[in-house]
């Protein structure tokens, strides 16, 4: 399963609980992985390639994201790293922006940026894990062709922190934590039917999971030409937004505003 590229790190997102994914990063025998919501699926990883997990990153505290953590550390003795301002069930070191975390046996120093909204402390952690190759965890911040719902913060917190991602290099690989892909798509060319960029992906993710295939890691890049959440200064977006709503959208936040509702009330068709 795992490439032993010893010069390249080899990002894997491993499938956990029903729609999850923990990311794990390795090179040269050493690991971190993102977001363990469960151990198991670390553990046979860990085992199949003989690695040594260094270190657990987590960017907010929701049980699908750290009911592993307290199993992986026991058993592995890696350090953890989350956000500053979130309960967890264990923190070795606690992040807020500006901070950095320096990988040294995978050669690679990620910078954290505080991106609330989904949760009231939420991070993500970007760098590059090779030359020319930008990253950025972002746990349930931005999904694919969607973001986050907000459980503890505002739209305006949302809407900011969703700036920050999509001001990060455009070929960032965005390594979200779900595979949500294809219910946000079916939501996104409701909102742009005519975006030929959003179709062309649905066909492409439609294909990835009729092989059992993840849709992710994504690109800023493709989520600025898809996801209608970083699209609210489009005019079609906005437009589409207002007529959802009823109410005119006065500000690049309201059109978030709008775009959030009308994605928590829409109805997947039943298969």
């Amino acid at each position: 399963m795992l490439n032993e590229n010893s010069h390249q790190a080899q990002l894997v997102p491993l499938p956990a609980l029903s729609d999850n994914y923990i990311w794990l990063l390795h090179r040269n025998g050493h690991a971190i992985v993102v977001d363990p919501g469960e151990a198991a699926p670390v553990e046979a990883a860990l085992a199949e390639s003989g690695l040594t997990l260094d270190a657990i990153l987590l960017t907010h505290h929701h049980a699908d994201h750290v009911g592993g953590v307290l199993a992986l550390r026991a058993h592995t003795g890696a350090t953890v790293y989350g956000p500053a301002g979130e309960t967890l069930p264990v923190c070795d070191h606690r992040l807020r922006e500006g901070d950095t975390v320096s990988l040294a046996n995978l050669g690679i120093t990620l910078s954290i940026l505080d991106v609330p909204g989904h949760t009231a402390g939420h991070i993500a952690y970007h760098g590059e894990i090779d030359p020319g190759k930008p990253i950025v965890f972002c746990g349930d911040t931005l999904f694919a062709a969607g973001c986050g719902r907000l459980f503890e913060g505002t739209p305006a917190q949302m809407a900011e922190s969703l700036g920050k991602l999509a001001a990060l290099p455009a070929d960032t690989l965005v390594c979200c934590a779900h595979e949500y892909t294809l219910a946000n798509l079916r939501w996104a060319l409701q909102v742009e039917p005519d975006n030929a960029a959003t179709r062309a992906r649905w066909d492409d993710s439609q294909a990835l999971r009729a092989r059992n295939l993840p849709t992710v890691p994504s690109t800023i890049h493709l989520e600025l030409r898809t996801n209608p959440f970083l699209r609210t200064t489009q005019e079609n977006v906005i437009a589409a937004a207002a007529a959802h709503s009823g109410t005119p959208a006065s500000s690049p936040v309201a059109v978030f505003a709008h775009l959030r509702e009308w994605k928590n009330n829409f109805k997947q068709p039943s298969r």
